[in-house]
């Protein structure tokens, strides 16, 4: 067996004594034990490229993707359509080959375009200003909780239908600032009124559409936030906001989001884009990069980055944020898929969700044993059923005939199916999935 690394043992032995570890093991004593493979890594002596490039072919192909599956699956990842302009304009040279643009003169293009997306996230969400974006939905929101901690706020608390994974991140990026952390119950995620909050939380999170599929009345949460002082943090699907009030106008004071259903493929789970807006009084603690629009000594309009509150351009102690840079292919696929869609094709594209979500709903739950986890509440392109088999064999048993039929949520129990449904299910595919969904609850 080949080992590949490029220090010896007294090597290894001198920078383990430095920072004051033992062992190699120990640097990762926060991954769980059953996460780790316990031995080196097999990898075979002499194996031809050829050989290589075959095996690795084989795995890949174990994989099945969207295209192979009629896909119901989303919490956060969906398969929407993207049209072909999007990956025709994202995928020149000009664009795919960017890096981060230091110099500015050199960078117009990517800069321009940055300064698009910024304008279009703007007038998406009815906030005053924009970052260049983040890397997922995820970081994103962990920001939105930096900008609003204060030396006497550090606590924190997420509606009950925020998705879990997004309170993992918040709870571990919020281990280091010593920030307290906070979940209510899923109740109060799914319609039902805030409670008050402590003068000492800095910030209230949620989701709209929540984990569940469920709209929450935003505007009485920021209510209940700012009585106490404190911020309200929306994370909101941008898909909705064709149909649904955007986060200015319900009082939200910094909106955040996962970008990936504009323009970009699921691909497996990345690379995606972390959507963030806020208010201008808040321009200054935002992370990450500002485009702002300037004019040459000649009185043309030029472009350049501004207000770059981050470790690489500030001392590090002074920084906001250690993000070091995003996802700007990501977020420039974006910004060409909303000029695409403009602001009637993007109302077009939620009602048809809402619609065919809705028909998806009727279908399932007339199944025999198929319940609505929270009846009667409203919803826009996702609901949540419990079923009376767990939903991991069902999931199992749908993906053999086709279809990938939701995303379990265990943290309600194994028997709770989260489903999505966006504008490129057919009638058709609703209707196999219902009987197909039938014939496995047979």
């Amino acid at each position: 067996m080949t080992t590949f690394t490029p220090h010896t043992d007294d090597e290894i032995g001198e920078m383990l004594a430095t920072i004051g570890a033992g062992s190699i093991d120990e640097l990762f004593e926060a991954i769980p034990e059953d996460l780790r493979l316990g031995q080196p890594l097999d990898l075979a002596d002499g194996m031809s490229e050829q050989a290589v490039v075959d095996e690795l072919g084989r795995l890949a192909a174990r994989n099945r993707s969207v295209e192979d599956l009629v896909c119901f699956a989303g919490r956060g990842a969906y398969d929407h359509y993207i049209p072909s302009v999007v990956w025709a304009l994202a995928g020149r040279s000009e664009f795919s080959t960017a890096y981060t643009p230091y110099q500015p003169e050199l960078s117009q293009g990517v800069l321009q375009a940055l300064f698009e997306y910024q304008s279009m996230i703007c007038a998406l969400t009815e906030m005053e200003v924009s970052n260049a974006s983040l890397y997922d939905g995820a970081t994103a929101l962990v920001e939105a909780v930096r900008m609003s901690l204060g030396p006497d706020r550090r606590r924190v608390v997420l509606a009950g239908g925020v998705d879990p994974r997004l309170v993992d991140t918040v709870r571990t990026y919020g281990a280091g600032p010593a920030t307290t952390v906070e979940v209510l119950d899923e109740r109060h995620g799914a319609g039902a009124p805030p409670p008050s909050f402590d003068e000492d939380v800095a910030a209230v999170v949620v989701q709209h559409p929540n984990v569940y599929g469920v709209l929450e009345d935003v505007a009485s949460w920021a209510r209940a936030a700012h009585a106490s002082g404190a911020r309200l943090i929306e994370v909101f699907d941008p898909t909705s906001l064709g149909v649904l009030a955007p986060p200015g106008a319900l009082d939200v004071d910094i909106a955040v989001a996962e970008g990936q259903a504009l323009g970009n493929h699921l691909s497996f789970g990345g690379p995606y884009l972390g959507i963030l807006a806020a208010r201008m009084a808040d321009v200054r603690r935002m992370p990450g990069r500002i485009v702002g629009e300037t004019v040459d000594a000649a009185g043309r309009p030029g472009y350049v980055l501004t207000l770059q509150a981050r470790e690489q351009h500030i001392r590090r102690e002074k920084a906001t944020s250690n993000i070091c840079t995003n996802q700007t292919l990501m977020a420039i696929a974006a910004t060409i898929h909303l000029a695409w869609l403009g602001p009637s094709g993007l109302r077009d594209l939620g009602e048809r969700c809402a619609a065919k979500a809705a028909y998806a709903f009727e279908a399932l739950t007339a199944l025999p044993g198929v319940e609505p986890t929270f009846p009667g509440a409203p919803i826009f392109k996702e609901f949540t059923v419990r079923l009376p088999l767990p939903a991991g064999r069902v999931i199992e048993a749908l993906v053999a005939r086709g279809i990938l039929g939701g995303v379990a949520a265990p943290w309600l129990g194994d028997d709770a199916l989260i489903v999505a449904v966006t504008e490129r299910r057919t009638r058709a595919q609703i209707d196999a999935f219902a009987e197909a969904l039938g014939e496995v609850l047979a």
